[in-house]
């Protein structure tokens, strides 16, 4: 088995593009990109985006949680914080 020495590259988009390019897909139920463009999504297709945007989700909250409780807030004002959407002014 000889070995190839093509280098592969790896496609991938910033995560708030893809959550954005899910979105969308999920609204209308039909690939907006790639090999599948225009044909409707399957169900595991959907689970998988939906997954993917809920698992961002809760990395934002996580994220916010720890850094309220790095900044001296109590537990119970931390997890207020890691529920609120969008930026604090």
């Amino acid at each position: 088995m000889a070995k190839t020495t093509t280098v592969r590259e790896r496609r991938w988009v910033t995560p708030n593009k893809r959550a954005e390019s899910y979105a969308s897909e999920l609204k209308d139920k039909v690939h907006k990109r790639g090999p599948k463009e225009g044909k409707p999504l399957t169900d595991l297709e959907i689970g998988v985006r939906i997954g993917s945007l809920q698992m961002k989700n809760d990395h934002i909250g996580i994220y916010k949680y720890t850094k309220a409780l790095k900044e001296g807030k109590s537990k119970a004002d931390a997890k207020k914080y890691s529920r609120e959407i969008g930026k604090r002014k």
